[in-house]
């Protein structure tokens, strides 16, 4: 499909690449190092059980790995077993959805009204309930300013929804359109209008390179139900990681966007030396990348962009100076 970004001038467009310090500043997510905090309030005791066994796994693995590195631990799980790596899938994809689980219901005319989850689902993408949430409305006011004719997409290697809520279905897009999303509209069926299929039909296209809480073996899906099953395809944070064959169009998606940009704009990425293929995926842009945005609270990234992208122009930016800055001075 031929879109005004099409016509524009190549050396005007751009991009947003989103780490998880990205989430990390909008709704507080954890980074990979902060992962195993084990804020999650289980529900019923399958999720008990889940949670008290990589707790206790995590306490013998701490005892023997002073380092307390995360993804290391994460690593050891993958390795370990094929139990032991659903285990952790179950926690990651569990742990960032818990601050949009809800287990208390929706209410229409004082009558409780639940879906098909025993009293608890995780938000949906169109769910009514995210117009009420502060930071996803700080999450879509940051894309709304960086939105634009020249705007070519989103690539993020974070899991979670965030970016998918702040939009909605009507503003974006996964690598091609339209796109059924598996699962209704709303979780709570409250009309017939709810249980409508979903489609995606936005203009911004949005990559996710390490998979999603809303992606299972069926496709993305209407919410983060994923989470909840243990079933989320995602490509956990460690060293050893590596990408499914499902994923490997979601990359070919990311070059489309990076090829169609002059301009980068980094927003919590650590440029990590064991995400080789990131790493490569960045290299590939290296003869037409002109200038690079870091927004990140360690400046140390810029050494790394540096190496990457020699001739290009490399910006940072605190996370707390954006209240000061006018977006469009950096795009």
């Amino acid at each position: 499909m031929t879109t005004l970004t099409n016509w524009l001038p190549p050396e005007e467009r751009y991009c947003l690449f989103c780490g998880a310090g990205f989430s990390k500043w909008a709704v507080g997510l954890p980074t990979a190092y902060e992962l195993f905090d084990f804020k999650i309030k289980p529900y019923g005791p399958r999720e008990g059980i889940r949670l008290k066994k990589i707790q206790e796994l995590k306490i013998k693995w701490d005892e023997k790995n002073p380092s307390n590195n995360a993804e290391e631990f994460i690593g050891f799980l993958i390795d370990h077993s094929t139990k032991y790596k659903k285990l952790a899938i179950w926690y990651i994809a569990r742990r960032l959805a818990e601050p949009f689980v809800d287990k208390t219901g929706y209410f229409v005319n004082n009558e409780k009204m639940y879906a098909d989850a025993k009293g608890r689902r995780v938000m949906g993408i169109d769910d009514r309930r995210k117009g009420n949430i502060s930071e996803i409305k700080k999450t879509a006011g940051f894309i709304n300013n960086l939105s634009g004719p020249n705007f070519s997409g989103i690539i993020t290697t974070n899991y979670d929804l965030l970016i998918e809520y702040a939009l909605g279905t009507k503003n974006f897009f996964y690598g091609d359109r339209p796109r059924l999303l598996y699962g209704p509209k709303r979780a709570y069926l409250t009309s017939p209008k709810d249980n409508t299929p979903v489609y995606l039909k936005g203009s911004i296209p949005v990559v996710k390179l390490h998979g999603s809480i809303s992606l299972t073996e069926k496709g993305y899906c209407a919410d983060a139900r994923g989470c909840i099953t243990g079933k989320a395809i995602i490509v956990p944070p460690a060293h050893n990681k590596k990408i499914s064959d499902v994923l490997i169009q979601e990359w070919n998606y990311a070059r489309i966007i990076l090829k169609n940009s002059k301009k980068i704009i980094f927003f919590g990425f650590r440029f990590n030396n064991y995400d080789q293929e990131l790493i490569s995926l960045f290299k590939e842009t290296t003869p037409w990348i002109q200038e690079i945005v870091c927004i990140n609270t360690n400046f140390d990234v810029k050494a790394t962009a540096e190496k990457i992208w020699p001739s290009a122009n490399i910006i940072l930016i605190h996370p707390r100076e954006l209240s000061d800055i006018d977006l469009n001075t950096i795009i």
